[in-house]
């Protein structure tokens, strides 16, 4: 649910509706006391998607700040979806790359615009 409603950064709809993102590809494992493992599997839309980075970062930033729970966090392009799916999943689970993108005011603008719930 807390992810449904993340906008694709090029296109007016949500992750949900154009089947990037998709309850099948959620999974919580229980990891410890009270700490679960969240991993996400998700499916751009084209093979050779330039904006699958961003799609993964809006993703962790709501995710972790919105998980109402201890967690660890793996977000990962369903395999043989995109050309670059394993460079893509380094830098998306890498959290010092996650911050220094974060730290780029551009990047910060498109993802909150993206992860900021509808009105």
């Amino acid at each position: 649910d807390i992810i449904r409603t993340i906008r694709d950064p090029e296109k007016p709809n949500t992750l949900e509706e154009l089947e990037v993102v998709t309850e099948g590809g959620v999974e919580v494992q229980e990891i410890g006391e009270e700490e679960y493992l969240v991993t996400i599997r998700f499916t751009p839309t084209v093979p050779h998607c330039s904006l699958a980075t961003l799609i993964g970062l809006c993703l962790r930033i709501k995710l972790q700040r919105c998980l109402p729970f201890r967690h660890k966090l793996e977000i990962y392009i369903s395999e043989g979806t995109h050309s670059t799916e394993e460079d893509i999943n380094k830098q998306i689970n890498d959290k010092e790359r996650v911050a220094a993108a974060m730290e780029n005011p551009t990047l910060r603008e498109i993802v909150e615009q993206c992860v900021t719930e509808p009105e």
